[in-house]
């Protein structure tokens, strides 16, 4: 949030600045218009490849408690087959 909220600013201050005469001055509010989109989607899409990361992150985390939930029962059941066994 706090990229966009720079990026904003940025081009907030780079427009105003580009408020001269002409097409110079069109040329440079249309480029920090697309600028400040370009910074927003950037953002945007870290904030994706975060989510993805942590989704994976939790994945991996669930599939190693059911992966000890399994070993811990094997072990029980082994366990009572050796008592039984004696």
């Amino acid at each position: 949030m706090k990229i966009i909220l720079k990026a904003a600013a940025v081009a907030g201050a780079l427009a105003l600045a580009a408020c001269g005469s002409g097409n110079d001055a069109a040329e440079n509010k249309a480029d920090n218009i697309e600028e400040a989109a370009d910074n927003q989607a950037d953002a945007l899409e870290n904030q994706a490849d975060n989510v993805e990361a942590a989704a994976d992150n939790s994945a991996d985390a669930l599939e190693n408690q059911a992966s000890n939930v399994r070993d811990a029962a094997e072990n029980k059941a082994d366990a009572v087959e050796s008592n039984a066994a004696h």
